[in-house]
């Protein structure tokens, strides 16, 4: 079930946490982070191109609740979720690279389908 792993972080350092990592890979296209950390942005970052794809004051009003910067909203809502109007769901893809050369944390690039 998505939004159940705790991440070891309190309630609010992990919304914001998570509110960040979705901005940047909307704003970017593609990010890379831990396994465990890409499994849960990309649930919220796919919830969020849905409420692009419906393209409603509601729903623009939803996702800048969400996301931190107005200008990946805009982009959101104009670019990203029209490329995505005849697809229903798996916007998102995760590759897995190799582990993380401090701690040997396994790494995935999250990345948009195209």
């Amino acid at each position: 079930m998505p939004g159940t792993r705790k991440l070891n972080l309190p309630t609010d350092q992990r919304r914001a946490l998570l509110r960040g990592l979705v901005t940047n890979f909307l704003e970017n296209g593609k990010i890379e982070t831990t396994v465990t950390r890409a499994k849960e942005t990309r649930s919220m970052a796919e919830k969020m191109i849905t409420l692009g794809k419906q393209n409603t004051l509601h729903s623009r009003r939803q996702a800048l609740a969400y996301i931190t910067k107005e200008d990946v909203v805009t982009k959101l809502f104009e670019e990203i979720a029209p490329k995505y109007a005849e697809r229903n769901g798996g916007y998102t893809r995760i590759v897995q690279t190799g582990p993380r050369r401090g701690d040997s944390a396994p790494m995935a690039i999250l990345e948009l389908v195209d």
